[in-house]
């Protein structure tokens, strides 16, 4: 089969969640691609160069052939629409309901949540390091999630809708960042965020995380 170019841009540290995301999606559908890598510490995304390609100067940057797309979630709705199931792998669900539902924890997930983001950063996910314990705007976001996922998630299901979305790694990378730091989760919960962790895509994104230690 031949395949476009792809080129997913990166920090340079595999530490972006928002990467990660369009890493696993792009491994999910089957589809080669290169990784580069932009170094945000030297504030190589303010370079000319970078700023010709990238509309937000941000990670991930997605090119195919000439097309540059930022945005993570803006790439996987682009790269479920480009290469369609069942030719590849769905990255949404099949019903038009719950894939509603799943963008809209894509977008909470991304723009909610920041004390949880901020205390458990992740170094917490990639490098193991620790932090202080939660302040009390962080509790009260973790028990946000908390009762959400709860709400989401029945008894026993691996995943949220019944079959494999690219919401379940958001959703997954979210709970372990308070999971791989101690902090508290329900065992249901805690047992969700360790399945979806073990998946081959979001290993192969440690693995490369890993690679820069």
């Amino acid at each position: 089969m031949n395949y476009p170019s792809i080129t997913l841009w990166s920090d340079s540290s595999f530490f972006s969640p928002y990467v990660m995301s369009v890493y696993v999606a792009l491994t999910e559908k089957g589809i080669p691609f290169t990784l580069k890598r932009i170094d945000l510490l030297r504030e190589e995304q303010h370079e000319a160069q970078y700023r010709e390609l990238s509309l937000t100067w941000r990670v991930p940057l997605l090119q195919i052939d000439d097309f540059f797309l930022n945005e993570s979630s803006a790439i996987e709705e682009y790269l479920e629409e480009r290469f369609p199931a069942p030719e590849y792998e769905r990255l949404y669900p099949r019903d038009r309901e719950k894939r509603a539902r799943a963008r809209e924890l894509q977008a909470w997930l991304r723009s909610d949540l920041l004390p949880i983001r901020q205390e458990r950063p992740t170094e917490v996910l990639f490098a193991g390091e620790t932090f202080p314990p939660l302040s009390a705007a962080a509790e009260q976001s973790a028990a946000k999630l908390i009762h959400a996922t709860l709400r989401l998630l029945p008894e026993g299901q691996q995943n949220l809708f019944n079959e494999w979305s690219i919401v379940d790694t958001d959703l997954a990378l979210m709970l372990n960042r308070l999971a791989l730091h101690g902090d508290f989760l329900p065992a249901n919960l805690l047992n969700y965020a360790q399945f979806q962790w073990q998946r081959a895509s979001v290993q192969l994104w440690l693995a490369e995380s890993g690679k820069k230690r």
